[in-house]
């Protein structure tokens, strides 16, 4: 199996992961807010990492890593699995979901835009194809068609929701600059995202214990959503250039849309066929 094949079966792991975030998110959030599901569901990630790494012992292997290493990971840490959570649950509580979902998934194209200025990747016409594909069918599918119900007049949040795009291609660009294997790295990350996340609980919201309907949401998202997606997102960077990689996250939303149909009996539209089918062309050009 050659690098690029492998860097496609790590991303399209990631989207099925990833696809399951508006699931788990509402029923995780039923009886917890936002800084709340985050810090546990941080946590469940963290010690997830923390038993994997004991279990191989390789405990060895993050205490030898040197101060600039620590500080690299913190950075990314806090920008990758902290800030670009509450920015984008700051645009959920604020404006119309699928203003939010379309600004958000700007970030596989800000993956692409900063591989190429700081990564210095090379741009060419299938990728740029592959992008507006991959965007154009993200775009039917959550708006369903109708462009004339879609109104960005809340600039702020919009702003806001466009800045945690930004942080997470950012982040996605310098982690696949950082020389540390992907499982010490991403415990580092979670370990990051829960300091800080129960920081920012107590602060600006209250300590709260999980109830039973929110336990197996937050081990599923802790676990693999935002924990074992972690260690294919980097390996698939680490491995592939980010701007071949960055198209196939499109199919993200589009699963997504796909799952919230079969959990929460949404109605199908035929529009779904139109972006699905947009996404997946996107995906083989890009291939080629």
């Amino acid at each position: 199996m050659n690098r690029k094949t492998k860097s496609i079966i790590y991303v399209l792991i990631c989207v099925l992961l990833w696809a399951l975030i508006p699931v788990v998110s509402k029923l995780g959030q039923s009886n917890l807010d936002n800084h709340q599901f985050l810090f546990w569901s941080s946590a469940v990630s963290f010690l997830t990492f923390l038993i994997i790494i004991l279990t191989r012992k390789k405990g060895k292997v993050i205490l030898r890593l040197s101060t600039k290493d620590w500080i690299h990971s913190i950075v990314l840490g806090l920008l990758g699995t902290y800030l670009y959570y509450i920015l984008l649950y700051f645009g959920y509580a604020n404006a119309k979901g699928i203003e939010v979902l379309i600004i958000q998934y700007c970030w596989p194209i800000f993956v692409i835009v900063l591989s190429i200025l700081i990564l210095k990747e090379r741009l060419n016409l299938r990728k740029v194809i592959s992008i507006i594909l991959g965007f154009f069918g993200v775009f039917m599918v959550l708006t369903k068609g109708k462009l004339s119900d879609i109104h960005f007049n809340n600039l702020f949040v919009d702003s806001i929701v466009l800045i945690a795009a930004f942080v997470f291609g950012l982040f996605s660009v310098l982690s696949k600059k950082i020389k540390i294997d992907s499982l010490p790295l991403v415990t580092i990350y979670f370990f990051t995202a829960t300091i800080i996340s129960f920081l920012s609980m107590i602060t600006l919201s209250e300590f709260k214990l999980p109830t039973k309907e929110t336990y197996l949401p937050i081990l599923i998202n802790g676990i693999f959503v935002n924990g074992i997606s972690y260690i294919y997102w980097i390996g698939a960077l680490k491995i592939g250039e980010a701007s071949f990689i960055a198209p196939f996250v499109f199919l993200t939303p589009v699963i997504s849309t796909v799952l919230l149909i079969l959990f929460f009996k949404e109605p199908f539209q035929l529009v779904y066929v139109v972006g699905m089918t947009s996404v997946i062309l996107g995906g083989l050009i890009n291939k080629e």
